[in-house]
């Protein structure tokens, strides 16, 4: 048994994310069969000791078949009058299958705005510690009701990882309609199956699909994977499995793939910082000004930028970016893009006195491990 399954299987408190072609059909929307035997697995972690939040997809899925649509709608409208439909019943659901274990839920649901916007998230962490310390459990979905954005089934792998360390779990477990990652599409021969992913390099190469193979998610493994990178670059072990194997995966941990923690664990701010935070701009270093915000974790000083991109105000979040285009690091910006053009390739001494400063301070940047 590897570090990161012992891990997982000993984890107490868990974030466990469920897909919607794991709760419904394409037919006849929410399956309760298919509910209440996740829960059964769930309820048995609880009981057991453990701290569970559940990240439940389903709600556009299950309001379809009361609406009677017999297609996923196109139009956000017809998306959010069937998550306001599917919604209820989802939780009424969720509520009678664990009142079974005389266990008490919780519903959370989120905008992008309780992720991004850094008081929402601090409310956000402190409602879902509370829930748990008051003996619950906690269902977080997506907010669809409400969203401004196109809504997409299976979206909530990277909320189910934001929220993994947004209450400081121990272990992530994204459940679907896959059994684990392989090389390549599982449904054409010749596929394998990889069990372990002990650093990054550990899938170079690998293909992840975008749409689930139900088609009632669009996630598919690529979200999962961008899910898993992301928890574990934050010091969480993430394990995927199929929904079906749920007891495996909550007991044993002996199924699917189990992805090592990459990375320590980050405060609050620093997650939220380099993962959840909006960017409103990018600054594109030189390699001098890499090295050292990346390997030196030293502050960004304005010699080492080289363009600025984004209508960023001081205090907003950018992206850093090295030579070859690729984003190495999120800090909080100490000046104003209308600024950048007057400072940028300036070495701090020639600067006038009111702009020496480091355009980012190392307090207020994060290197990514990606």
């Amino acid at each position: 048994m590897s570090q990161a399954r012992e891990q997982v299987a000993a984890a107490r408190r868990v974030v466990v994310k469920v897909g919607s072609s794991s709760l419904t059909t394409a037919a006849g929307g929410l399956s309760v069969e298919r509910l209440d035997a996740l829960v059964e697995v769930l309820a048995a972690r609880v009981v057991a000791g453990a701290q569970l939040v559940l990240v439940s997809s389903g709600a556009i899925a299950t309001g379809l078949a009361p609406l009677g649509i017999v297609r996923r709608p196109r139009d956000l409208a017809t998306q959010q009058a069937a998550a306001s439909v599917g919604q209820l019943a989802l939780a009424h659901a969720y509520v009678a299958s664990f009142a079974r274990y005389r266990l008490t839920v919780g519903q959370v649901l989120l905008t992008a705005d309780d992720v991004v916007r850094r008081a929402h998230y601090r409310n956000a962490q402190r409602t879902l510690s509370r829930l748990l310390a008051l003996g619950t459990v906690p269902v977080v979905n997506e907010n669809d009701t409400v969203a401004t954005d196109e809504i997409r089934f299976g979206d909530n792998d990277r909320l189910a990882a934001l929220v993994a360390h947004l209450v400081g779990a121990d272990a992530l477990v994204l459940l679907s309609d896959v059994d684990a990652l392989y090389d390549g599409d599982p449904r054409i021969a010749g596929a394998k199956k990889i069990a372990e992913v002990r650093r990054w390099s550990d899938v170079d190469g690998v293909r992840a699909g975008t749409t689930g193979a139900s088609g009632l998610g669009t996630g598919g493994m690529a979200s999962k994977l961008a899910a898993a990178r992301l928890a574990s670059s934050a010091g969480i072990p993430v394990l995927v499995a199929a929904a079906a194997d749920a007891a495996n995966a909550l007991g044993p941990a002996d199924v699917g793939t189990a992805f090592a923690a990459a990375g320590s664990r980050l405060s609050a701010r620093r997650f939220w910082l380099g993962y959840a935070a909006g960017a409103t701009g990018k600054l594109y270093l030189d390699a001098g000004a890499v090295a050292a915000v990346v390997q030196r974790r030293r502050s960004l000083l304005a010699a080492g930028i080289t363009a600025a991109a984004g209508d960023f105000e001081a205090g907003e979040v950018v992206e850093l970016v090295d030579p070859a285009g690729k984003v190495v690091a999120r800090g909080v910006v100490a000046f104003d893009a209308k600024e950048m053009p007057e400072i940028m390739g300036q070495s701090t001494d020639d600067l006038p006195n009111e702009l020496r400063r480091e355009v980012v301070h190392a307090d207020d940047l994060v290197p990514l491990h990606r």
